[in-house]
This record gives C-alpha cells, structure tokens and sequence, in this order.
C-alpha cells in the first residue's frame, strides 16, 4: 500500500477471480488490478476494491465506509468488505442477474460524498469518478495502463462507441483541477498522463 498524498491511498492484489484459464487466454490485462481509498475525515471511500491491507480496515472502523465501482462488474472483493465493515456499496446500472445489491447512479451524477461521475467507454456501465477532495479521477475500463502509459484501448469500445466520443466525454475533466489519474487496471499517475491519453 502506497499513500499518494494525505488520505489518498492505493493497492495492488491479484484479482480475486483470475483463474489459470485467464493466463493461458492471453488476456489484454493481468491478474494485478489496482484499488483506491479515500479518508475525508468522515468517510473512507473504497474504489474498486480488492481487500483492503490491514491499516485501511481498522481505518474503516471509525468511518462511514463506502465502495464505489466504477464499471458494474468490478466488485472483486466488495461482497467480502461488506461482510467485514459493514459499507455501502454505490455502482452503476446493472448490466444482468446476479450483481450485488447497490445505490446506483448514472453519469452526469453528484454522489453526497464529493464525487461526480463522467461518462465511461460503455455508458452507462462503465464510468469515470472525480474525486474532489481528493483532486483525483478515478477510472474502471475507460483508461488503463498496460505498461504503455495511461491508454483508450479502442478493442475495448463497445459496438457503436467510438474513440472520439468517449474522448469527448471526458474532456470536461480536463477543466477541472486533477492531479492524480487512478487507474484501476495499472498504477495511479499524473494529470499530464491523463492530457496525453484525451489528446
């Protein structure tokens, strides 16, 4: 666990379904997927998260806990951090049976904790979180990095989506005051990574 700045906080673990099947299907992205905490002072917000290492839990103890997943099926461990601290869970539409029970938003959204949500690669499933308090943008599949730097991957667009429209999208981002990009698929960077990837 690395803290990125006061009460900024990210992770790295092994997705929690990857299966010996996944590496043998030479999958565009690994078994390592990146999580995000935020602690505001009230709350402690949980992006996308695997388990949290042992400091974040005993943080969530004295905080309003809540999961935010910035793509439907990004829950990896939420189910499990529900059971263990009790958070709330806040997610985007459900895109079939089986997902867990959720507060569910749609982009253009203002979340009650400082969070707005942008349109994604594959609207309305897959979205992108600023972060206030934080002055962070937070990304599920919309941005990634596959050791490249922080990327579109145009295999990834779902049929009808074009580059320049998710492109379009998020350049509303750029007017606002982000310092951290925070992939949940690669390592968390710079607003330069984040100009580069929308240009």
């Amino acid at each position: 666990m690395r803290e990125l700045r006061e009460g900024l906080w990210w992770w790295e673990a092994r997705h929690p379904e990857w299966t010996a099947e996944d590496d043998a299907a030479g999958r565009d992205w690994g078994p390592e997927v990146s999580s995000y905490a935020v602690d505001d002072g009230e709350r402690l917000l949980l992006i996308d998260p695997t388990m949290p290492p042992s400091p974040l839990l005993e943080r969530a103890a004295d905080r309003e806990t809540i999961i935010l997943l910035t793509d439907t099926w990004h829950e990896r461990d939420a189910r499990r951090i529900v059971d263990t601290v009790g958070a709330q869970v806040f997610a985007p539409p459900p895109d079939g049976e089986g997902r867990m029970d959720a507060q569910r938003f749609e982009p253009g959204d203002r979340l009650p904790f400082g969070v707005r949500v942008f349109p994604g690669r594959e609207v309305p499933l897959d979205v992108v979180f600023w972060i206030e308090g934080a002055r962070a943008a937070a990304f599920g599949d919309t941005l990634i990095d596959r050791g490249h730097g922080l990327e579109l991957v145009d295999s990834w667009l779902p049929e009808g989506m074009t580059r320049q429209r998710v492109i379009d999208g998020l350049q509303p981002l750029l007017a606002l005051p982000v310092e951290h990009a925070l992939p949940t698929h690669g390592p968390p960077t710079d607003r330069a990574a984040l100009e580069r990837a929308l240009t």
